[in-house]
């Protein structure tokens, strides 16, 4: 069976510069990431946090599923300098509004803003690859995203614990401004278009079709399911055992580090064909184990917490670079719409983990 053959262009300046933006953009939403639960729980009143996240994810998927038609039309760049500086817009009415209801909508929306910018900045990146070395740049742009997270908790907590979410937000603002200036300076001239234009249906359709696509789609939605349970219910779990921000901050910097000790080089490994499918199996294993493991800790240490943790993040920081080193040799630039697709395993695991 012949493998088929597809458009390449690598450009390794552009993927410097998208490196660049990449780390940045990385910082700018782990500030708020893992505190959006607790806000929403603060503006509303409510435990039953799972819902806000169930209808921004919602709202995303199908944003998701027609993201390609406004590639088609806008082009790569400026879907992704749309959704960001939308994210600003939302941040200056945040700093206006004490927590509400207004604000919890508006927070959902940063949300969903926040994922576009995500698989805007995907395909970006897909637009300067090439397949042999698909595990080493997608290795390095989830390294650098990753070190972008992990100072995002530790600043979070930090600030939270100074000027409470007024100050996360006001930090975020400044912070995603710096980022626009310098995503308009390194995506200049950028702005390659989708040709094909297809309906939604006609998209599964052809993801269904290729067997090897939907396999991996399986993979990406079981890490984003075990994603969607640490980000909503972790740090609400942790506040409800005692932690201080100061001490959750510590933890979650910490339990990050594999993402950025880890997947460069599995992606140089994935890069040389050495059992893509043997390391997926060991790598689901650790985190299986060491998430069943976190109902056995309760209020331990914070060594301990940590970890634990840390073994969790092993485990899913190793499927990570696989599952997009194995994608992303499948495909090419001009298949927004799979791509597009493939993310949609993000929002459907939150849904699901928000029904538990």
């Amino acid at each position: 069976m012949t493998k088929n053959k597809h458009k390449e262009n690598l450009d390794k300046t552009r993927l410097k510069l998208t490196s660049f933006v990449t780390f940045l953009v990385g910082f700018s939403q782990a500030v708020l990431i893992y505190v959006m639960s607790s806000y929403f729980k603060l503006a509303t009143g409510t435990e039953s946090v799972g819902i806000f996240y169930a209808v921004a994810y919602t709202i995303f998927l199908i944003t998701l599923l027609n993201l390609h038609k406004l590639v088609r039309l806008w082009g790569k760049s400026n879907v992704f300098y749309f959704s960001l500086l939308a994210k600003i817009l939302v941040l200056i009415f945040l700093i206006f509004n004490d927590p509400s209801k207004l604000s919890v909508l508006l927070l959902m929306l940063y949300m969903i803003l926040g994922n576009i910018e995500w698989v805007a900045m995907d395909v970006i990146v897909e637009s300067f690859s090439v397949d042999k070395l698909s595990g080493r740049i997608r290795g390095l742009y989830l390294t650098i995203i990753n070190a972008g997270f992990l100072f995002g908790p530790f600043v979070a907590a930090y600030i939270l614990g100074k000027m409470d979410f007024y100050g996360i937000f006001v930090f975020s603002l400044i912070f995603n401004c710096f980022v626009f200036v310098f995503a308009l300076i390194c995506f200049r001239n950028i702005n390659h278009k989708f040709e094909q234009k297809l309906k939604v249906f006609d998209v599964i359709k052809k993801v269904v079709a290729r067997k090897n696509i939907l396999r991996i789609y399986y993979i990406s939605f079981v890490l984003e399911f075990f994603y969607a349970l640490m980000i909503i219910y972790m740090p609400i779990y942790l506040r409800d055992l005692g932690y201080s921000w100061e001490n959750i901050g510590w933890i979650f910097t910490a339990m990050l580090m594999p993402f950025v000790l880890v997947q460069y080089p599995m992606g140089i490994l994935a890069d040389k064909k050495t059992g893509e499918k043997e390391f997926l199996i060991f790598s689901i294993i650790i985190m299986a184990i060491s998430t069943i493991a976190i109902y056995f800790i309760g209020t331990g240490t914070v060594f301990i917490w940590v970890l634990v943790l840390f073994a969790t993040r092993v485990g899913a920081a190793l499927i990570e670079i696989l599952r997009d080193s194995y994608f992303f040799k499948k495909i090419d630039a001009t298949d927004v719409d799979v791509i597009n697709f493939f993310r949609t395993s993000l929002p459907v695991a939150y849904i699901a983990a928000t029904t538990l």
